[in-house]
């Protein structure tokens, strides 16, 4: 018996009646997803099975997906390219880079393929008005403004078109939920800290939450990705982040009666232990699992949770390692009722995503100044226009018709993109 379950058994009867009594009021209002005992489903009672890939490095930029090893956080790597252009240049680039990244014909491979869900990891700075796009060091009012919602709106468009759901995250909050670069914070979680912090983000989810409390095609809203890394005080920290979603929750419900709450849980997605019972309806419980071991023992903790609480898990990242890995932590998950969303759709040079973009000439260039601890164009060795003309060919190789489709891939989560039939690895028995 893990540590985990020892947590969830004593407080199991008292949750599970109440889970019971808040889950019997719960309607389900019409097209909208909701939660039923462990499960998911739609207005009709039919179960709906969450099969769900991150738009990784879209409207959340992280170095690794550029192969930068110095600049990680967003605001180090924007800061690397206005170096590289100029600010002018990098505002376009950056335009460019995010209508190119995603775009409509993403969204209809990732339908074709067999998926119905995409989670997409946003940075608060597109959505919150500031003077720095990365929202560094405001203090001015909370506005919502910023290129984020309409971007969001185009992609709900799309995904209506396509069929798709969307799991909006909030993969950077500000002050930063996790304590590592890719939260864009200082490198400690202070939205536990700081009050402005604290405000900001539960003002921009009572936002979200009203903007698209009437879209069934929105699945629902993930309060915090990885919240509280291994890094900082667990003992200290832990103990506060149910109190802080439920504050989260109840801003999103003033508005919002009708879509999930996903819940990650702390230290990488991987300690469910920290919850107690449901303490709302339709909240949905995530852990993360990358590189584990695909038997049983890798997700018995979230088992125990999901059983005791009669409450819905969802693997909310998984993958980059193999494709007959993929496969064979994707069938564990549904064995035993787990959605599941992998990560990531879109990288760069890599077999382990749906779609691989190609690097272009001269990107090595580009990836030595993004590893340099003190970059400058003469250091690279490059020119503003050679450096400008790399960039833009790497907008052009960003498209889907210039990339790489990794079909292999999209074979280890169940699917096919619908053109071709190749041999692939399975999963060892």
């Amino acid at each position: 018996m893990g540590m985990g379950f020892r947590r969830i058994f004593i407080g199991g009867i008292a949750g599970l009646c109440l889970w019971t009594a808040a889950a019997s009021a719960q309607d389900g209002p019409t097209g909208f997803i909701h939660t039923k005992g462990r499960a998911l489903v739609d207005q009709t009672g039919e179960a709906f099975h969450v099969r769900g890939i991150g738009l990784g490095n879209w409207l959340m930029p992280e170095g690794y997906m550029f192969k930068f090893k110095t600049a990680k956080s967003p605001r180090a790597i924007s800061a690397l390219i206005e170096t590289l252009v100029g600010r002018e240049d990098a505002a376009r680039f950056w335009e460019l880079f995010r209508d190119r990244y995603v775009a409509r014909d993403d969204m209809e491979l990732i339908k074709r393929s067999g998926l119905n869900t995409v989670r997409v990891p946003l940075h608060y700075g597109l959505f919150l008005g500031q003077h720095d796009p990365w929202g560094a060091d405001s203090d001015q009012a909370v506005t919502f403004e910023g290129p984020g919602w309409a971007l969001l709106d185009r992609l709900i468009g799309w995904c209506r078109e396509a069929g798709l759901k969307v799991i909006i995250d909030l993969h950077a909050a500000p002050g930063g939920q996790t304590g590592v670069n890719h939260d864009d914070g200082t490198g400690f979680p202070l939205v536990f800290y700081v009050p402005r912090d604290r405000k900001r983000t539960t003002a921009l989810w009572r936002e979200i939450a009203r903007r698209y409390r009437d879209d069934p095609v929105v699945l629902g809203y993930e309060l915090l990705n990885e919240p509280i890394s291994t890094y900082n005080d667990e003992d200290v920290l832990n103990p506060q982040l149910e109190p802080f979603y439920r504050e989260l929750t109840a801003a999103v419900r003033e508005v919002d009666p009708n879509h999930i709450v996903f819940l990650a849980s702390p230290q990488w997605g991987q300690n469910i232990s920290v919850f107690g019972a449901p303490f709302a309806p339709n909240l949905v419980y995530i852990y993360h699992e990358f590189w584990s071991t695909t038997g049983r023992d890798a997700i018995q903790d979230y088992i125990n949770f999901s059983t005791v609480y009669q409450a819905p898990v969802l693997l909310g990242e998984a993958g980059e390692a193999n494709d007959p890995w993929n496969q064979a932590f994707r069938l564990l998950n549904e064995r035993f009722g787990f959605g599941w969303s992998f990560w990531a759709y879109k990288n760069l040079d890599t077999p382990t995503a749906m779609v691989s973009v190609l690097p272009p000439q001269g990107w090595d260039k580009i990836v030595a100044l993004g590893s340099m601890a003190d970059p400058s164009l003469e250091a690279a060795g490059l020119s503003r226009a050679e450096a400008k003309a790399i960039l833009w060919r790497y907008l052009d190789a960003i498209s889907l018709g210039n990339a790489h489709v990794n079909p292999c891939y999209i074979q280890s989560l169940g699917g096919s993109d619908g053109r071709r039939t190749v041999q692939c690895p399975a999963a060892a028995p």
